[in-house]
């Protein structure tokens, strides 16, 4: 019963965080003259993957560096197949060229970067110095785009975000809120899921790479799904991308800070998925500058096989 009140607790409190969080982070937006797109890979992106920075870190504290591995590893995979596939399939999503040009090509290089580091079998704290430094670096260049094309893309988002009314300090509250909502309804999740998945006595790579994987990518699923409903594509894809470069260079590298990580009890399928899916998503965005129904439908079908081969094997 315990199990099952967190459960239902953590899905309703990570549905309103991402309402809030989509509704408010896109009023800021539209009032501060930044492009939805920056917002999704910067404050809604790095929002969301808060629980995956909470289970992460407090896995490496305790010695579980294959939750903490398996974590990142599992998320990203279900960032892109599962969440980019659910969303397309609702509302075919418009991708701008800035994902195409630098952050979708960013996050190859970032997930490119992790299989070369972990090939001898361990993330050190070296290796975690790298990524977590990489990371300033690219919010820093975030930042600085954002602001140096302010005024250019103020047009552009009217169209996009659709006039508001919502206030600058209700949208900033909003924004607070759902973020609060979302890591701790990811909590709530996580902690029901990982107890369920140890009494089915499941093991740590598996529940890395599945349980935890998808309790703590929930915020991303909400908040895309969501911004697709309300035809917000921008911030459901740059939320996405965003999270999966937040997750390899900022939470990877802080839990190798941490403590090291070891990655024997990962396979080369596990590696190979997540940086396929990553490379694979480049084509399906450069054909006609949007991921259609169809394309969504695809990265659904390799989510699913890719899960059932992990449960099975």
């Amino acid at each position: 019963m315990t199990t099952a009140l967190f459960l239902v607790g953590g899905l309703i409190l990570l549905y309103f965080g991402a309402e809030a969080l989509v509704r408010g982070g896109a009023a800021l937006a539209l009032r501060l003259g930044i492009a939805p797109l920056i917002v999704g890979l910067t404050v809604v992106a790095f929002g969301t993957s808060a629980p995956e920075m909470v289970v992460s870190v407090s896995a490496a504290t305790t010695g579980a560096g294959g939750i903490a591995l398996g974590n990142v590893i599992g998320s990203n995979i279900c960032n892109i197949a599962l969440i980019l596939g659910l969303a397309a399939v609702i509302r075919p999503m418009n991708v701008q060229v800035q994902l195409i040009r630098l952050d979708i090509p960013i996050m190859i290089g970032a997930s490119v970067a992790l299989v070369v580091l972990l090939a001898d079998g361990s993330l050190g704290r070296l290796d975690g110095a790298l990524l977590a430094g990489t990371m300033a670096v690219y919010l820093w260049f975030l930042i600085a785009m954002a602001r140096r094309d302010r005024n250019a893309l103020a047009g552009a988002m009217e169209d996009t975000v659709h006039a508001t009314s919502i206030p600058t300090g209700r949208g900033i509250v909003m924004v607070v809120v759902g973020l609060a909502l979302l890591i701790l309804g990811g909590m709530f999740f996580v902690d029901g899921a990982v107890a369920l998945a140890e009494g089915l006595g499941v093991s740590e790579r598996v529940i890395g790479l599945t349980v935890i994987a998808i309790g703590t990518s929930l915020p991303e699923l909400a908040t895309s799904v969501v911004a697709s409903i309300k035809n917000e594509g921008d911030m459901s894809i740059g939320n996405v991308i965003g999270s999966n470069i937040f997750n390899i260079l900022a939470i990877l590298g802080i839990s190798a800070l941490v403590a090291p990580l070891t990655a024997t009890a990962f396979s080369l399928l596990d590696f190979g998925v997540m940086l396929g899916v990553a490379i694979c998503l480049f084509p399906l965005v450069r054909s006609g500058f949007r991921i259609s129904r169809l394309e969504g439908a695809f990265l659904l079908v390799v989510y699913v096989v890719y899960v059932t081969v992990v449960i099975v094997r």
